[in-house]
């Protein structure tokens, strides 16, 4: 298992916008770079990649949740 880790505060979307498809979702596969969501702090929008390739077992933060530095974003099951 691979923890996604949060570089900075913010809030995390896990879709572009209100409405749209969102990046990854629970149980999808995941790329190596590929986008999960983002982190917007004083309005900038910072991307939150994958490292890894697998499966995205869970977010650890709802949609337009907050986040801190260091706290786990999500866990990918790496295949």
């Amino acid at each position: 298992m691979t923890d996604i880790i949060s570089p900075l505060p913010g809030i995390f979307y896990r879709s572009p916008g209100p409405g749209k498809e969102p990046y990854a979702i629970e149980g999808g596969a995941v790329s190596p770079g590929q986008v999960i969501g983002v982190v917007e702090i004083m309005k900038q929008f910072s991307e939150i990649r994958c490292e890894v390739a697998g499966i995205l077992e869970r977010f650890h933060v709802a949609d337009t949740g907050t986040i801190n530095p260091g706290e786990v974003i999500a866990t990918v099951r790496e295949e």
